[in-house]
């Protein structure tokens, strides 16, 4: 899997992980991180998928406002990281056929439905689906001078940088997956969290 934690810590660029990569890369690298995460939820139980985990970071500026420092549960977090990465492929896939950025393609499941195992895995291959999906819709010359500023100081992103900036996000939610998952299991087995 790629390293983020040098782009997220602002010691190199999204620009050096896509260095010499390719759409197979790309395909890969996805196949790799919903296998990551599948793994990671492997063993849960459907009570450990809705445990509200204790997350001192937690800071949801959309959400309710009784709900905006509340630790995600694991639907949550699948909900919203498989959200991020689809949103990359999809306006990646857009800039790869020279079409220009023109807002974001974002669309959430209800992580609320997300309440048994067998829901996240489904929403993490349907994920794994669409992901590399998108990539076959790519041009055989996918454009790689169109590119766009995503947020004020996130720099220019390519189709291939826009992929990799919503698997990036969704990297950077995998400590909190792992904590949701550490936690919810020490409630379920009654050990301190």
């Amino acid at each position: 899997m790629l390293d983020f934690a040098a782009v997220r810590q602002k010691t190199a660029r999204l620009a050096d992980l896509a260095r010499g990569l390719t759409q197979q890369d790309l395909a890969a690298l996805s196949h790799e991180m919903i296998d990551t995460l599948l793994h990671e939820i492997a063993g849960c139980v459907d009570a450990d998928i809705v445990f509200v985990p204790v997350d001192r970071d937690a800071n949801d500026p959309y959400a309710a406002d009784d709900m905006k420092n509340v630790g995600w549960t694991i639907g949550h977090i699948i909900a919203h990281t498989t959200a991020s990465a689809e949103e990359g492929a999809f306006l990646a896939c857009e800039l790869a056929r020279g079409v220009p950025n023109h807002g974001r393609s974002r669309s959430e499941v209800d992580w609320q439905a997300l309440n048994t195992l067998a829901a996240c895995c489904a929403r993490l291959e349907e994920s794994r689906r669409m992901r590399v999906a998108s990539l076959r819709a790519w041009p055989d010359q996918p454009n790689r001078t169109l590119s766009y500023e995503p947020y004020p100081g996130a720099g220019q992103r390519d189709c291939i940088t826009t992929f990799l900036g919503g698997m990036g996000h969704e990297d950077g939610h995998l400590a909190q997956l792992r904590e949701a998952v550490r936690q919810a299991r020490a409630a379920r087995l009654g050990r301190a969290a």
